[in-house]
Parts: structure tokens; C-alpha cells; sequence
């Protein structure tokens, strides 16, 4: 069993390496004001960043979904790493010898199960590199050669060779300490007849790295006829590697992405290489799997996904391409970028292009791209006879559908009117009409528990029964109302408590938790009590305070507050005027509140024939008030 790591190297560790620098790995980062930097959460679907880190307190939070922590926690969560996976990811970053409590430092029988995963493959990419050179590798050489790419191309993207024989990579990596058990659960060997063997041999190896550039898997393409195996093998499902999760060229491509707001979508390792040799540097593709969900989110992630941002996706001209691109076009309105679509001429794909015309081919490919929607009208249009009436009508049905999808209305009224044109209907009304009538459908829950697509004006019941409830407050973190208006000026004070504290001590901790009318506001308010007030506030105040929360609940609205950015007036740094009027505007209220409070028991106590008991309130209320007038009059010199 792995032993505990030493906590000051855990410590070391965290202060070694920036929040943002690792944060930035998976997603665009761009600022948010106060020092904060922002983008588009990797651990829930939005449109619009809410996920923020604070790279001077180390911490991260979503405001949409409310995950939230620090450096070790974002690993754990993004890439399900355990605790010591993670302080062990950030020390080979680092630099950083981890010492366990068991003694020895950094022992191989000690790390985590996927830090030995992702090892092996890093050994592995290695071997397979340097088997390239070997005789029996050229082979692989002239596959190379042949497709335009030379030593240096082979080099630049680790391209290798996997040896013929049963078990080369299998008796290598156990000389580097790696058991059988982690080889099969690797997936780099399988089991034999008589213990594990390579699983891939005489073959062209391509390895397949994550978006943080750790090799995770491999890619191989068959060399010899007398190989019976598939065209292309990959690396089967294992703990770090999930086709549907992986882009290849990711790592390379990843900063361009993020700079040009464009990704390009090939459909082979070649076809990437080619690209990027041709001054395409922002080409991905798959990894022996269908463009997916899990691809669209790594790209939103990066291209910080809007109208600005594109998406161009390459395919052969052949009917295999037509159809690849149709699947894409289902996957369309997941994104908010602009998606187009690049045919090559010909059928040749971009490596075919690069050899046969030359690098400025395939960036004119990516330059005469167009809308993936009209390609998909048109793919579904030439499929109808325009010639008939019947056909034209089946045509409209097939296509209109796909014009519906459009979210936006000024463009999906542009290309209905252009679905008219392309069918030769006259009446170009009658189209938007057919059009907007299954954008309502689609809108209004059609196509849903077997509901069939409507034929003419379709009439939707409007009654309670058939709206979809509407979500529970406070379902994931504190309760929504808590950025209500009411509650502004106590979420301030809170966020200048944990990041300015010496701006409001030490008046703030003279405050009750009672002059927080949220109740969550006034718990954070005694936790911060309980850490030892503001007033006495070091660098450790922040650990202090979260260390002090109740449960984890109290703790995320701590890591919240301690990371959102105040409402300074032009984004700037926040002073102690600033400071000042939210202290008296959190007084003020409190005074409010309670003047109306008083005000109710002292009538009360008139009605009901208690005029001394009453006139002690009375006396209590214009006190109050007075202090009240004060506060308003002087400000923060009143508290």
C-alpha cells in the first residue's frame, strides 16, 4: 500500500506550481478583474464563463455548478485523480522529490496507479521512438517517406515503431520495474498463453497525449499484408485512456486554438501531421471514434466558445465523407462557434493534398471552407428529384427540419428563404412558414416520448402538466437569492473580510452574525470569528477560516466569497472608502431592520394597554434612529 506523503512536501508542492498554470492546461483563462482570470467550466456545459480562479490565493470556484478548491482539488476533479495522484502529478511538474512516511522518496512500489499508468507510456513512446531507427523498422520509414514526412516530422510528433516479435515491449518495460498486472491494465501488452505479450507488433505507432501532453494511449497502423489485424489498432479502454475524452494533436494544437478562436477537425494521425506541417496548426482528430460529445467539450473549453470562435470540419468528397460530415452537422448546435465544413477535391484528404499539391493546397482547403448548414441542405436536397412536385415536397420535408435547427432567427429565416431558392418553390412564404413551424415543435418539447413531427400548424397544450418543472433553488450551493439585492451589501463585506481584511478590522469584527440577515452570510461571519477575526489576519488567515467551517457547504461559500472579484466601481482594487460604505451599509441595514422590529412591539404594546413597557421601546427606537442619522451623516467615523 502506497504510503502517506510527507505533508511539507505536499505544502512545497502546492506553492510550486500556479493555479493558473494548470488551470490553463484544460481551458482559455482570461481576466475577470481584481487579479481573477476566467473561462468556461471544465465540470458542467455553459455558454458563458463563470468559472473563476484567483491565482494570488491558489484557489478556483464555478459560479454555475459551485465546484470549487485549490490546485490538488481541480486535478482530482478534472482528470479523477485520488489525493496522492495528484500531489504526485504536480511534483514531476515540479521538480519536486516527494518523501512518504513509510521512508524512501518517490518509490515506484509507493505512486498511485495511474502516475505507474501514465509512466509506462512515457517508457513506451520512448522505445517505440527509438525502434524507428532500427532495420526492421524501414518499413515504417518508407510509409513516412511516401506520405511527404521526414526524420524531423517523425521526431516533432514522437511517431515510433512497435517490433515484430511476441513480447520486445513487454520484456523492456518489466526491466524498468513495471509489473505484468500494470502492462495488461495499460493496455500496452495482453494477456498470452504463456503471460502477457505486446499488443501491438510490426506496426506504425503514433502515441495519443491528453491536452496536458502526458501520453496516454497509442494509435497503430498496420504495415503488412500478412497482418491480420485491423487497418488501425488502438489503445483499448483503460483508467487513462477513454477515446471519447482524447483528441490527437491536442496537446500540440491546444495554444493556437486559444489565439486564433479556430479548431480544424481532420480524420486521421496523418492528416493532423500534414496539416501542421502545412502551417495548419490548429488540426485534431479523433482517436478510432466518432466526433463526440466529450470532443466538443475539450474544444469549447479552449476556444472559449462563441459567435467570434470557429469550428471547421475536413472531409474526404466521397460518400463516406458526406456522411461523417452529416453526423457532425447533429452535433452542430452544441456549440455557440460558428461550424463549417472543408470538402477536399477529389477525395484526397489533407495528407493526400499536402503530397500531391503542397503545403499551400491544404491551407486553401481550410480557406474555401463553408457553412456546415448549407452543405447539409444541399447533401439532403441533391438526394430528392427537383424535377417533380413529389420531389420537391420530399425534399422540404428532409431539409427543413435542418434549417429549424438553427438557433439563431435572423439566419434561420436567411437560409429557409435559400432552401426555397434551391428547391425552385415560388412561394418563399410558405417555406419559413414550414420552417418556423418545426423550429416551435422542436422548441416546445417535439420529438420527445415518441411525440410525431407535425404535418400542419401543430397546437401545443400550454397546461401545468406539460411544463417541465422548474429547477430547485439552491439545488447545488447556497440558494440563489443570495445575490438578490437585499443580500448585496453582506456578500461585499464577506468578500473584503477574506480577501482585504485589513480594510475592515477592526470594526468589522465588532459586527454580530445577527446583523447578517442570510443565514449562510451570518455562519461564514462566525466561522471568520472563530479563525480569529480580521483584525489579526496573516498569510494563513484563509486556511485558517476554511479549516473553521462546519461542512463542506460553508466551506465552498468560503472558497466563493474568498474568490469573486468586489464590485469596486471600474474593476479597480477596492480602498477603505470603499470599505467603508459597505460597513455602514451592512449597519445601516441591521438598524433598519431592528427600527422596524421595534416599531411593531411598541404598537403592539400600545394596543394592548402597556403604555410604560411601551415607552421604553419608544425611547429604545429613537435611539436607534439618531445612530441611524449619525451613520448616514458620518459614514464609517460613526461605527
Amino acid at each position: 500500500m502506497a504510503g502517506r506523503i510527507n505533508d511539507d512536501d505536499v505544502r512545497a508542492v502546492r506553492d510550486a506550481v500556479s493555479i493558473d498554470t494548470v488551470v490553463s492546461e484544460y481551458l482559455q483563462l482570461r481576466p475577470a478583474g481584481g487579479g481573477n482570470l476566467k473561462g468556461l467550466c471544465p465540470f458542467h456545459d455553459e455558454k458563458s464563463p463563470s468559472f473563476h480562479v484567483s491565482p494570488g490565493k491558489g484557489l478556483f470556484h464555478c459560479f454555475g455548478c459551485q465546484e470549487g478548491g485549490d490546485t490538488l482539488a481541480f486535478l482530482m476533479k478534472v482528470d479523477h485523480l485520488s489525493f496522492s495522484e495528484a500531489v504526485e502529478r504536480l511534483a514531476a511538474q515540479a521538480g519536486v522529490t516527494l518523501r512518504y512516511e513509510e521512508g524512501g522518496y518517490g518509490r515506484a512500489s509507493q505512486q498511485g496507479e495511474r502516475t505507474r499508468l501514465i509512466e509506462a507510456h512515457k517508457v513506451a513512446a520512448r522505445y517505440y521512438a527509438e525502434q524507428l531507427g532500427s532495420p526492421e523498422a524501414e518499413i515504417a520509414r518508407r510509409f513516412l517517406r511516401e506520405r511527404g514526412f521526414d526524420q524531423a516530422a517523425a521526431e516533432h510528433f514522437g511517431v515510433g515503431y512497435s517490433p515484430a516479435g511476441w513480447d520486445h515491449l513487454t520484456r523492456f518495460l518489466r526491466g524498468h520495474g513495471f509489473s505484468d498486472k500494470e502492462l495488461v491494465l495499460s493496455g500496452l501488452s495482453q494477456d498470452g498463453r504463456r503471460g502477457p505479450i505486446d499488443r501491438f507488433r510490426g506496426r506504425l505507432m503514433w502515441p495519443i497525449r491528453d491536452i496536458t501532453g502526458e501520453v496516454v494511449g497509442f494509435g497503430a497502423r498496420r504495415l503488412r499484408e500478412d497482418d491480420n489485424g485491423p487497418k488501425y489498432l488502438n489503445t483499448p479502454e483503460t483508467p487513462v485512456y477513454r477515446k471519447s475524452q482524447v483528441l490527437y494533436g491536442i496537446d500540440l494544437a491546444k495554444r493556437d486554438i486559444a489565439k486564433e478562436g479556430r479548431a480544424v477537425v481532420v480524420e486521421g494521425y496523418t492528416d493532423v501531421m500534414a496539416c501542421h506541417l502545412a502551417g495548419v496548426t490548429t488540426a485534431i482528430a479523433t482517436s478510432g471514434t466518432a466526433f463526440g460529445e466529450g470532443h466538443i467539450k475539450i474544444l469549447r473549453r479552449l476556444l472559449m466558445d462563441n459567435s467570434r470562435t470557429e469550428v471547421v470540419f475536413t472531409f474526404d468528397g466521397d460518400a463516406a465523407g458526406q456522411k461523417a460530415a452529416l453526423r457532425a452537422f447533429e452535433d452542430d448546435q452544441k456549440f455557440a462557434a460558428r461550424t463549417s465544413i472543408a470538402v477536399s477535391p477529389g477525395g484526397m484528404d489533407p495528407c493526400e493534398l499536402r503530397v500531391t499539391k503542397g503545403d499551400a493546397a491544404v491551407r486553401e482547403l481550410v480557406d474555401s471552407r463553408s457553412r456546415l448548414f448549407e452543405f447539409a441542405l444541399r447533401s439532403v436536397v441533391d438526394e430528392h428529384d427537383l424535377d417533380s412536385a413529389e420531389g420537391r415536397s420530399a425534399a422540404l420535408e428532409a431539409a427543413a427540419p435542418i434549417v429549424s435547427r438553427i438557433k439563431d432567427g435572423s439566419l434561420q429565416h436567411e437560409y429557409a428563404v435559400r432552401l426555397a431558392g434551391l428547391l425552385g418553390i415560388l412561394d418563399t412564404q410558405f417555406v419559413v412558414r414550414r420552417v418556423g413551424q418545426l423550429a416551435r415543435w422542436k422548441r416546445d418539447g417535439g420529438g420527445r416520448d415518441g411525440a410525431r413531427r407535425p404535418r400542419q400548424s401543430p397546437t401545443h397544450p400550454a397546461s401545468p402538466a406539460n411544463r417541465a418543472a422548474p429547477p430547485t433553488p439552491g439545488s447545488y450551493g447556497p440558494a440563489l437569492h443570495l445575490r438578490s439585492p437585499a443580500h448585496l451589501v453582506e456578500r461585499e463585506l464577506l468578500k473584503l473580510a477574506l480577501q482585504y481584511p485589513h480594510l475592515v478590522a477592526p470594526a468589522f469584527d465588532a459586527y454580530g452574525a445577527d446583523e447578517f440577515t442570510a443565514a449562510p452570510y451570518a455562519v461564514v461571519r462566525t466561522v471568520i470569528e472563530r479563525a480569529g477575526g480580521t483584525h489579526g489576519a496573516d498569510g494563513a488567515y484563509l486556511t485558517r477560516v476554511q479549516e473553521a467551517a462546519p461542512d463542506d457547504a460553508v466551506r465552498k461559500l468560503i472558497t466563493e466569497l474568498a474568490v469573486e472579484s468586489p464590485r469596486h466601481p471600474g474593476g479597480g482594487e477596492p480602498d477603505e472608502a470603499y470599505a467603508g460604505e459597505q460597513l455602514v451599509a451592512v449597519r445601516l441595514a441591521a438598524v433598519r431592520a431592528r427600527v422596524a422590529e421595534l416599531e411593531g412591539s411598541a404598537r403592539r404594546l400600545d394596543a394592548q394597554g402597556q403604555p410604560e413597557r411601551a415607552a421604553a421601546v419608544w425611547q429604545e427606537l429613537w435611539v436607534l434612529e439618531q445612530y441611524a442619522t449619525s451613520l448616514r451623516a458620518r459614514g464609517a467615523a460613526a461605527l
